[in-house]
């Protein structure tokens, strides 16, 4: 029987670049959170190992399955554990590839805890986290996959309060925007580290909140993809939107809504206003 398990996109709530290391690695603040909508991967018994990659981005994915972040994960859990690498496993990818939400990342966090189950390996959640550090900076917050707060290169994870009843209407027009462009252009000052020590009760307190914070990367983004700059304009005009932003290095943008009712109405209509656009509702977590 195939593993399911699945690979949810990751948003920065807010995200601020607190400074940058002598290597080149900048220093980040951000409060991180999931949406009910990402990837699947799935994990079978088998002799030898393969990848199948299916859905509607798969096309966007390198042919080469031995770059897959998921092929990567596998073939880097066994060496740790001292077996040869044995699992057929799937990836259906329905997130757009280089948009600032940790799909690959996510899809690395999926295929390691999908596979601790079916090679039934003892690791605790920290030796997990160490071997996800080593797949990207990402991925150890994708296997906590929940509210979190990301420093250091986002490799400090440190679990946040639960986030009020909100959704989010994410959105993508179809631009792949890798991160190192981004950073590459970005200029300025440093910001200040911005966490706060309660969960507001309700969505509106959470965009309050989220509205005196910020996406530092956002200015570099629109730079080199300025399309992002007439998504954010229009996310933040939709009827019910308490606060649109940009996630992550982008070019993926979202609206936050109170109401899942109104959130799904809007995403309808930018559907239908932009159909190459890919367009999701989901409940974050």
């Amino acid at each position: 029987m195939a593993r399911r398990w699945p690979a949810p996109a990751k948003l920065n709530l807010y995200l601020h670049v607190l400074g940058r290391r002598t290597d080149g690695y900048h220093l980040l603040d951000s409060l991180v959170a999931f949406a009910a909508v990402g990837d699947e991967v799935t994990a079978a018994p088998a002799e030898a190992l393969s990848l199948e990659v299916s859905g509607p981005q798969a096309a966007a994915l390198d042919a080469a399955r031995r770059d897959n972040l998921v092929w990567r994960a596998a073939e880097l859990l066994a060496a740790h554990a001292g077996l040869a690498p044995g699992a057929a496993l799937g990836l259906v990818k329905n997130l757009p590839v280089a948009a600032g939400i940790g799909g690959g990342s996510s899809d690395a966090a999926a295929a390691l805890k999908a596979l601790t189950a079916l090679w039934r390996l003892d690791l605790d959640a920290e030796a997990l986290a160490g071997l996800g550090a080593k797949l990207g900076a990402d991925v150890p917050v994708c296997l906590i996959a929940r509210a979190a707060w990301l420093g250091g290169i986002g490799d400090a994870v440190e679990p946040a309060p639960s986030l009020p009843d909100v959704t989010a209407v994410l959105v993508n027009p179809g631009i792949a925007l890798p991160t190192a462009a981004v950073f590459k252009v970005r200029s300025g000052a440093f910001s200040l580290a911005a966490r706060f020590a309660a969960m507001p009760a309700d969505a509106a307190g959470l965009a309050a909140l989220l509205a005196e914070r910020g996406n530092d990367l956002t200015a570099a983004a629109i730079a080199v993809v300025p399309a992002i700059g007439a998504l954010l304009d229009r996310l933040a005009k939709l009827d019910g939107a308490l606060l649109a932003r940009m996630s992550g290095s982008g070019a993926t943008c979202f609206a936050l809504f109170a109401e899942a009712d109104a959130a799904a109405a809007a995403a309808a209509a930018l559907r239908a206003e932009r159909p190459s656009w890919w367009v999701a509702a989901a409940r974050l977590f």
